[in-house]
């Protein structure tokens, strides 16, 4: 569409044209997407499985490079992100916008949407970390490294969950915040495909619709299936461990305490299945009601802690880490560290072990979150969307893992754990903490509970990114013949995490999802600027009278 030759600036690019095959086996989708992605990651699967000593080789030595050479990259791209968003939150004249046409409602109310963006956005990784990071930021953390506090006690506390936080607050959802903005403000606004390459048009243009933009989505599938296999493999041992504590036999674990091949099968069968399942009822049914669900059972679990744990002490970290987070959140977020001096390389080790880990893989799962809340936000304004997705999660993980992590810190300070929690893997640390405080038969029916949440939480992440993997490949369409191509990702998720950890354990996957976090990166990085030509263009165009949605212009056109 062309502007008239006294507009000050010409309405928005309003059609993006993806070519999709008409019939057969890839009715609706995008071969030129589709079939690279399954290429690549049928390939990848291959290597780990008949090449297991030369994928572990290679991809250590790739690791040790790419982390070391875009250490900053990460750090400093977050900080952009996060910054973008509360911009775009906070200014009026772009917070006021909506994500659709003008007057349009959202899809789903307020609990059922929160519901949906805390359980498909890091709900597995918060039974982990919910005491896993503090209590390894309690034995050791930038504080402890420089020698200013003693590991593993009452003063490493507050440092502890001043990283912990940092790690698990606005950076995280705030790269999740603008992917899922970036897409979802150009598709619902201007009829765009809700796809990746979509949040790149009002940089790009049509140049998108060939090759370029075939590749971005090629990007962002594989990225997506990385990323998601980071939490399933987490999930998966933790759901392990989880049997194991129920006393469901020794064959569950190997005498190191890892995951047995045989319990990573079993898990995978039953876990991906369901999700398989629930993926084939669509993001309507399946998701929805396991997402209200899992909202539940975490409330309920976190009430047993509040009371049977150490609620007040919780209470008074989630105050005071708040405090610290807020006041440290600009330099911490810009700080990195340099390899110098008597203890730089051993900070350096720790962030990018932490830090430059998570920032990696909030990037890997934000097409797949990101996606999945745009697909749930149409009809709510730029401001509301920012602080909805950015605050609301990131309190619930500041609560989860006070109340949580800061009952399984007092039990280790006050003598009661003798080491039982924080000495275990990390996998095994909720059910420790549980064992500790509760009777043994009640520690059971509670570890039980956690292994129902667990498997909720992995079923609703895994199908989510099955579904969205599946939109981008139909480019952007979330209706057609699906069935298969559900089936094909789903095997697909339970043979990368089966070989990983039975060949590699969760570093191989950790490395693998840092590999393939990178190229996305730089995707996700104009998505950064596209967002803000795209609101400061439309903001021109309100003040000229010249349309900024699908709707307006086709309206224009009629009135010529």
């Amino acid at each position: 569409m062309t502007a008239r030759s006294d507009t000050p600036v010409a309405p928005p690019l309003v059609e993006l044209p993806i070519e999709t095959h008409d019939r057969g086996f890839y009715d609706g989708f995008s071969r030129a997407v589709t079939i690279p992605s399954k290429v690549i990651v049928s390939l990848l699967i291959m290597w780990a499985i008949f090449f297991p000593v030369s994928a572990s080789e290679t991809l250590t030595a790739a690791n040790s490079n790419i982390i070391a050479s875009f250490a900053g990259w990460y750090v400093y791209l977050v900080a952009f992100l996060m910054f973008t968003c509360f911009m775009l939150a906070l200014v009026p004249q772009s917070g006021n916008l909506p994500i659709g046409n003008p007057g349009e409602k959202p899809e789903f109310g307020r609990f059922s949407w929160f519901a949906m963006l805390f359980g498909a956005g890091i709900g597995i990784g918060l039974l982990t970390y919910s005491t896993g990071e503090p209590l390894a930021h309690f034995t050791d953390n930038p504080e402890i490294i420089r020698g200013s506090i003693e590991t593993r006690s009452a003063e490493a506390v507050r440092s502890a969950y001043t990283f912990t936080f940092l790690h698990w607050g606005f950076a995280a959802w705030a790269t999740y915040a603008l992917v899922g903005l970036a897409i979802g403000y150009v598709a619902y606004r201007r009829n765009l495909p809700l796809t990746v390459r979509s949040a790149l048009a009002p940089l790009f243009g049509l140049h998108l619709s060939g090759r370029w933009g075939h590749l971005i989505d090629i990007v962002a599938v594989v990225a997506t299936i990385l990323g998601v296999a980071v939490t399933m493999g987490l999930g998966v041992e933790q759901f392990v461990a989880g049997l194991s504590r129920l006393g469901l036999g020794d064959w569950l674990l190997e005498p190191d305490g890892s995951s047995s091949a045989m319990a990573i099968i079993v898990a995978l069968v039953i876990l991906i299945g369901a999700s398989t399942l629930s993926a084939l009822s669509g993001v309507g049914r399946g998701i929805k009601w396991l997402s209200n669900l899992n909202m539940g059972l975490s409330f309920a679990l976190l009430a047993l802690f509040v009371i049977a744990g150490s609620g007040f002490f919780g209470l008074r970290l989630l105050g005071v880490g708040l405090w610290d987070y807020l006041r440290t959140l600009v330099p911490n977020s810009l700080t990195l560290f340099e390899p110098g001096g008597a203890f730089g390389a051993a900070l350096v080790q720790w962030q990018l072990d932490w830090t430059v880990f998570y920032w990696a893989w909030w990037i890997a799962f934000a097409p797949f979150v990101g996606m999945f809340i745009a697909r749930i936000s149409r009809g709510r304004t730029i401001r509301e969307y920012v602080l909805g997705v950015i605050l609301v999660p990131s309190l619930m993980c500041f609560v989860w893992m006070t109340i949580v992590g800061g009952t399984a810190i007092d039990l280790e300070l006050s003598g009661a754990a003798q080491g039982r929690i924080v000495d275990t893997v990390i996998s095994d640390q909720l059910y420790a903490t549980l064992a500790v405080l509760l009777d043994p038969a009640i520690a059971a029916i509670v570890s039980g509970l956690v292994v129902v949440l667990l498997m909720t939480y992995l079923i609703t992440s895994t199908d989510s990114a099955i579904l969205i993997v599946n939109t981008i490949n139909g480019a952007g369409d979330t209706e057609g013949a699906r069935r298969f191509h559900i089936l094909f990702w789903g095997a697909a998720l339970a043979f990368i995490v089966g070989s990983m950890l039975i060949l590699g354990g969760i570093e191989a996957i950790r490395i693998t999802m840092i590999i393939g976090a990178l190229p996305f990166s730089f995707v996700v990085a104009l998505m950064g600027v596209s967002i803000l030509k795209a609101v400061a263009f439309d903001i021109r165009r309100k003040r000229h009278g010249v349309p900024t949605t699908a709707d307006g212009c086709a309206d224009m056109e009629v009135q010529k």
